[in-house]
């Protein structure tokens, strides 16, 4: 009797793999495409534009799941399952721009979702010029501190510095704009023609003199929630902004947050924002879904696990775990919490998440080179 021997592929190379049992070379890209597989939920069909989407699938190989409803026409609406290969996929939207109820538009969304495209983890490095963030505060406040700080990044290797004058912590209180301003102009002003700057603020009056100064990039952690002025301000520069989800205020923030959903959630309320920020006329934008700011412990780890979803808003994703208290590592030298901090960002990268913010950029430089070469 012949010894059958299985191996089931996980997070392989499919190209090399076809190349190494002799498959054709001239197709073997086309090919890899029926062997990508992916589920990709779709939001509040009608019952007509379901029931389409469902036989398109089908007729291309695939299947679609939907309400039970949909059959009857029962159901309003219905939230939709594809699971198809990238080959399918593509089958199933050339046939869609041939459908009514707008469905040659899904289609197109579905070639955009479908698609990949490797790029480099980007490394954005902390400097907080205040005396309360939780791991480093007060030992960057003082200019020259700051300057030097910033340098020995740079020359670390970061992409961004992402400067803020205002913790936001839990339990943390608001800092006047006055405040954030006397420590972030001069700053900005040593650093602005040295590296791409990002300042961390919630002030649309912080984030306007800083442009003004000379910031690259605003990243408000409240995502436009604590001062309603601020799309405005980043319309105006038509400067890039990191919008980050965040359940509730700094001071309120971690007392008992619950979810139904967490990913679901955070995914539909950032979906919200960008519609929010593109009505007003703001095009770049990174999103952040938020790790540690209204998130229960288990919600930052399912947050990390599933952290590539949020790409399917189309937009590069920022992660932010460093030293953060979900590492559990209360007590432990900021060493250690790099250490744990640069194991658990490999999560993000193998993700392919666009950016990471951290405090050691000595470290994350140098995983990214060995996760690069671990990608050839």
């Amino acid at each position: 009797m012949h010894d059958f021997v299985l191996r089931e592929l996980k997070n392989a190379d499919l190209k090399k793999e076809l190349n190494s049992i002799g498959f054709d070379k001239s197709y073997v890209t086309k090919a890899v495409e029926k062997f990508e597989y992916k589920n990709i939920k779709i939001y509040s069909l009608t019952p007509a534009q379901a029931n389409i989407l469902k036989q398109t699938a089908i007729s291309a190989g695939a299947d679609c799941a939907t309400h039970r409803e949909v059959i009857t026409g029962k159901a309003e609406k219905s939230d939709c399952i594809l699971g198809a290969s990238v080959s399918q996929i593509k089958k199933i939207a050339e046939k869609l721009k041939f459908q009514p109820f707008g469905l040659k538009e899904l289609g197109e969304k579905l070639i955009t979702a479908s698609s990949t495209t490797e790029k480099r983890c980007r490394i954005v490095g902390i400097l907080n010029i205040t005396d309360n963030s939780f791991s480093d505060g007060g030992m960057y406040n003082d200019f020259e501190n700051a300057k030097k700080h910033l340098l020995e990044m740079i020359d670390d290797g970061a992409d961004i510095i992402d400067i803020g004058a205002e913790s936001t912590k839990p339990y943390s209180h608001a800092v006047s704009a006055e405040e954030q301003l006397r420590k972030l102009l001069p700053v900005i002003d040593f650093a602005k023609d040295k590296i791409t700057i990002s300042i961390d603020t919630r002030s649309s009056i912080v984030a306007e003199e800083c442009i003004k100064s000379g910031a690259d990039i605003i990243n408000d952690v409240s995502g436009f929630d604590y001062d309603e002025k601020m799309p405005d301000i980043i319309a105006k520069y038509h400067v890039p902004v990191i919008i980050q989800h965040c359940k509730g205020m700094p001071e309120n923030m971690q007392n008992c947050p619950q979810y139904e959903d967490v990913i679901e959630e955070i995914f539909l309320a950032l979906k919200h924002k960008i519609d929010f920020a593109r009505s007003k006329g703001i095009e770049k934008i990174i999103i952040d879904p938020g790790i540690g700011f209204g998130k229960t412990r288990e919600n930052n780890f399912e947050i990390l696990k599933r952290c590539e979803e949020f790409k399917s808003l189309g937009y590069p994703v920022m992660l932010g775990i460093s030293r953060k208290s979900f590492l559990n590592l209360t007590g432990e030298d900021n060493l250690i919490k790099d250490i744990y901090t640069t194991a658990l960002n490999t999560i993000a990268i193998e993700h392919g998440i666009d950016y990471i913010r951290v405090h050691n950029v000595k470290m994350h430089t140098k995983l990214i080179e060995i996760v690069e070469n671990f990608k050839k």
